[in-house]
Parts: C-alpha cells; structure tokens; sequence
C-alpha cells in the first residue's frame, strides 16, 4: 500500500507547477521512501496458515461410493471431477486396522472428506494404499485375511442382522405382518392405502371363516 501511495505521489510531481504544492510533494515522497525503508520484514506464515490457505474452500462430506472386492483387497470407488490433475499431496489416505480417512484437498476451490470406522475386519495398515485415476480416487484396503467380506462395516453387517430376525420368523403369519408394517411405515401415501384395504379386505375374509390363519 505504501509503494502505491509513493508511486501517485512521483506521478502528481511529474504534473505540479506551484512551488508550494511541490514543496509539499516532495515532503510526502520522502516521508513514504523512509516508511518503506524501515518497514520490517514479512514474518513467515506458520505451518497452520500454510495448511489453511492451501486447503481454502469449504470441506464437503463424501456420502457416495462404489466397492467391489478381491481376495486380497477391498476397493472402494470414490468419483471426483477433475481429481487427476491435483498434485499427489493433495490426496491423502490415513489407515488404521479397522479405518481409513480419506483428504482430498482444494479440489475446484473445496475440500472433500471420507471416513470410515469399524471396517468389518482387520486390514494391513502397510499393504493398503490409494490410487488416483480419471476423475476417480480408489482406495486399496489390504486384508488381512483372504476370505469374503459380506459388506464393509460392522454396523452394516449388525443392520442386516437385525433386518433378517425381523422377519425370519417360525411362525409364516408373524413375518408377513413384520413385513406389512414394514411396507407401511416407509410407503407412500398410496402404499398406506392400498395396504389398509388389504388388511381389512382379510379381516372381513377371516371373519367369514374364509382364512383361517391370522393375518
């Protein structure tokens, strides 16, 4: 800002006639040469700084992904425009046994961040890896033993547990009705509907000895 001010202030005495007014000029010169000349020098930016001006943006949470496995490695399938062209820095993968954070920084003025936690089984920390494609970022989670995983984490595994025992009954009539309330509570308002007629369609059947199992 001071070399500005002193760069006008060459430029009005270049144009100034009056004594005075040159007087004045010249004054205001030598008072910003002796500014600039004492100024301290710039400090370093720390490593803090430096991290926030190269991540700038906003961070975006990745939720969509696609995976597929191998003997050896579970492979999820992250899609990010543009990725390829980043330097290699800017696309970090942190593993644990049971982990993986994945930092992809400054990607089109944003950050985006992946996090998994409770991997279904252990994998190698030191065998495990990432791999940038076209507009595609892959993460390699080595197993640490060669077997098939059902899905990726532990709480997907215990969801479909639970989702199986609801409606893994002995008793034919109790699964239907789980299955029925189920359809109910996520349907539409046309699903709640048809559903309604359904059941009192079977409870007039019922009454009239039609169906003798309750439904």
């Amino acid at each position: 800002q001071l070399q500005k001010d002193l760069e006008e202030v060459k430029e009005l005495l270049t144009k100034a006639t009056r004594k005075r007014l040159r007087d004045v000029l010249l004054a205001e010169k030598h008072k910003l040469e002796l500014e600039i000349k004492n100024q301290p020098p710039p400090k370093p930016k720390d490593a803090a700084e430096e991290e926030k001006s190269s991540l700038g943006g906003y961070t975006v949470k990745i939720n969509n992904y696609g995976w597929d496995q191998s003997d050896k490695f579970i492979k999820i399938y992250i899609s990010l425009n543009g990725v390829q062209k980043l330097p290699a820095e800017n696309v970090q993968v942190n593993f644990t046994e049971r982990s993986f954070d994945l930092l992809v920084k400054n990607l089109n003025g944003k950050n985006y961040t992946m996090t998994f936690n409770n991997l279904l089984k252990p994998i190698s920390v030191e065998g495990s890896s990432r791999k940038v494609k076209t507009d595609t970022v892959l993460v390699m989670c080595r197993k640490k033993w060669e077997e098939k995983w059902e899905c990726l984490t532990q709480v997907e595994k215990e969801s479909k547990e639970k989702e199986k025992a609801a409606y893994d009954t002995s008793d034919p009539s109790e699964g239907l009705m789980n299955l029925l309330k189920k359809m109910y509570a996520e349907g539409d308002d046309e699903m709640k509907r048809t559903i309604n007629k359904a059941w009192v369609e079977s409870r007039e059947k019922q009454s009239k000895g039609d169906i003798p199992m309750d439904i």
